[in-house]
């Protein structure tokens, strides 16, 4: 675990285009800005960079005081592309010339800085920028809906995936349209922060955290977390730091301010599933966790993950997967 005293720091750039999209850039910021808020063991340092020092948005509010592209990005660096608008309010000209000079010094400067070990994140459209520096070559990755053709001829041997909120491959992650920024975002959170600290933060911006890749649904770390109830929440955050503790419906009533009564009640009217539910569901995300990526066996997944030998967590985990967890750690590890 990261000493406390000692915080990692991820340098953050976002690259401001013209006719920027303000959503993209305020969406996935505003998630670092709380992760930095939530805890002290990682932080966010943002730096907005552009070819120009002030650029037209999206709703025709200027974006000011951005800095120059760098020369050279620090190691462990995270570039965020933020997207840009078609048509910005009260200006729905074509691009002009000094926009598609600023758009092509973004392209050149991306191929000049992004080197192995620093990672390239897109919102929305800032994915054909990335595209047409050769970022995405040979890439699964994806964009706003409405992109996707211009994606496709721009990066020809890219595997463009529709209908995802976002994907990840190796150094290069890329998002749908808009909102799907904030989602690539705390995902991003939860690996270098924790999924304790992605929750709090979703929860903040009253968002769901949902997975990326192939997979729909929403994150089993925030399954049953579509409500605003403190007492169930102050209940469930616990579960969610610590699966594996001995979380009985009393512990849990002690540290949320309930009686065992009332908070067997309100999980059930709030969440839809009882408390041993929740604590079971949050243990198999665990234990899933664990199987895809080390090589302890079953029992020893079991015991970490809070259950109390291989045959419980079977029993948990057949009821919420079809396959059972032998198949899971094959499939995951496949990147399945």
């Amino acid at each position: 675990m990261t000493d406390p005293t000692q915080s990692l720091d991820i340098p953050v750039f976002v690259v401001v285009p013209p006719r920027v999209l303000l959503l993209d850039v305020a969406g996935p910021i505003e998630v670092l800005r709380k992760a930095n808020l939530e805890q002290s063991s990682v932080r966010f340092t943002v730096t907005y960079i552009g070819p120009s020092a002030t650029v037209g948005s999206s709703i025709a509010l200027a974006v000011t005081g951005v800095a120059p592209l760098p020369e050279r990005l620090p190691d462990g660096a995270l570039v965020v592309i933020a997207g840009s608008a078609d048509a910005p309010m009260e200006n729905g000209l074509e691009h002009g010339e000094r926009e598609c000079v600023d758009e092509a010094a973004i392209v050149a400067w991306l191929r000049r800085a992004i080197r192995p070990g620093i990672r390239l994140a897109s919102i929305c459209s800032g994915a054909l920028l990335a595209a047409e520096a050769g970022m995405l070559d040979d890439c699964d990755c994806t964009t706003h809906h409405g992109c996707m053709e211009d994606l496709i001829r721009l990066a020809p041997t890219a595997r463009v995936r529709e209908n995802r909120l976002y994907v990840e491959d190796g150094e290069r992650l890329t998002s749908a349209g808009i909102t799907a920024g904030i989602d690539l975002m705390l995902h991003i959170v939860a690996e270098a922060a924790g999924h304790a600290c992605a929750v709090a933060v979703a929860r903040y911006l009253v968002v769901y955290l949902r997975r990326g890749g192939s997979d729909p649904q929403l994150s089993p770390w925030l399954e049953g977390r579509n409500h605003i109830h403190p007492v169930i929440h102050r209940a469930q955050d616990a579960v969610v730091a610590d699966p594996a503790q001995d979380w009985s419906v009393a512990a849990l009533a002690r540290l949320s301010g309930a009686s065992p009564r009332n908070l067997s009640r309100l999980f059930n009217e709030q969440t839809g599933m009882s408390v041993t539910d929740f604590v079971n569901r949050m243990r198999v995300a665990l234990a899933g966790e664990m199987l895809a990526g080390s090589r302890l066996d079953m029992e020893a997944v079991a015991m970490r993950a809070g259950f109390g030998s291989a045959r419980q967590l079977r029993r948990a985990w057949n009821r919420l997967h079809e396959s059972p967890p032998s198949t899971a750690r094959s499939r995951l590890q496949m990147g399945a």
